[in-house]
């Protein structure tokens, strides 16, 4: 085992100060730039020890906390630690501040992100996203390719939990992955944006297709791809939980009710919630936090029209607000 990396001081960052450094500002979802794989790449000296690596996430970041979740399903707590960002950021992007549920980074000592992607290539002027793969003994980025994160984090170290990626199950995988992403991720985006008129019908109905083809799936019971919890699952989980906090905010009432109108979807999400590695990850203040920091666009009427029946989902008290806030 090569030398331990020296002990850092945590870094912490100024407080958000959006009139200095103005709006974080991407265009799409940024691209991948490092893609080191844990065990998979041979030379790449990335090895599956214990304790080696880190995962910096933002908890209102829906793949963020598919890798949180992940680490936790797979019992890794002891071998992959993890650090949240705080969820509200400024023009300079993501970074470590002292708060409820994030704090001062004690890992890196970074006050910034940004710091840890130029750590990794001299001058590095592209964006800065999360999850982040962080290697303690090299001083650098493995991965900030979600996908990969996870997978590595669900199949590269000896935990016990659920086998998440089944090799018999990696086309439904990939088809289920797609159609999060695509039919109701992005379509839900697309009708926030439209507001009104074709486009945002065409979209919501997009959207409701996918949950009424998802819903005859969970008619039975169990989980999305048989008797048990998989990758699918926790994409699922994530994304309805940001359909209910996030993109309600911005459709009609009546759409809203549609969507709610899918019971043995929403008592699936209920169910999954009942798991700690969901229920100890979920912070509606930090996703309220970075919507309303982040959003420009009105509330639409869906604002007032409940999905998730959160006083009836257990363990309310510890993630942190009751409903989500519109944005202003």
């Amino acid at each position: 085992m090569p030398a331990q990396p020296p002990v850092r001081l945590p870094g912490s960052a100024d407080p958000v100060d959006f009139r200095a450094h103005g709006r974080y500002r991407t265009l799409g979802r940024p691209a991948p730039v490092f893609r080191g794989r844990i065990g998979r790449m041979p030379g790449s000296g990335f090895t599956a020890d214990p304790r080696r690596y880190h995962v910096y996430v933002c908890l209102a970041c829906p793949r963020s906390l598919r890798a949180a979740i992940t680490r936790d399903l797979r019992r890794l707590g002891d071998v992959v630690t993890v650090s949240a960002v705080d969820p509200v950021r400024d023009g300079r992007g993501w970074a470590f501040r002292s708060g409820d549920g994030h704090g001062p980074d004690a890992v890196g000592g970074f006050a910034l992100l940004r710091e840890a992607y130029e750590a990794t290539e001299y001058h590095y002027e592209g964006p800065v996203s999360v999850p982040v793969l962080w290697d303690r003994w090299s001083g650098r980025i493995v991965s900030n390719q979600s996908s990969d994160i996870l997978a590595d984090l669900a199949t590269a170290f000896p935990g016990s939990g659920p086998d998440l990626y089944p090799a018999a199950l990696s086309t439904e995988l990939a088809y289920y992955a797609a159609l999060f992403d695509d039919d109701i991720w992005e379509a839900a985006q697309q009708a926030g944006r439209a507001r009104a008129g074709a486009r945002y019908d065409e979209a919501v109905r997009t959207v409701l297709r996918a949950l009424t083809m998802l819903e005859r799936r969970l008619a039975p019971g169990g989980f999305l791809l048989g008797p048990e919890l998989t990758a699918a699952d926790v994409h699922l989980w994530t994304t309805l939980l940001h359909v209910d906090a996030v993109h309600r905010l911005h459709l009609h009432a009546d759409d809203v009710r549609r969507i709610a109108e899918h019971p043995a979807l929403w008592d699936y999400f209920a169910r999954l919630h009942e798991i700690p590695a969901f229920r100890d990850n979920l912070r509606l203040d930090h996703i309220n936090r970075h919507h309303r920091s982040s959003c420009r666009g009105p509330a639409a009427s869906g604002s007032g029209v409940p999905v998730v029946d959160w006083p009836r989902v257990s363990g309310l008290a510890a993630v942190g607000g009751t409903a989500a806030e519109p944005c202003g």
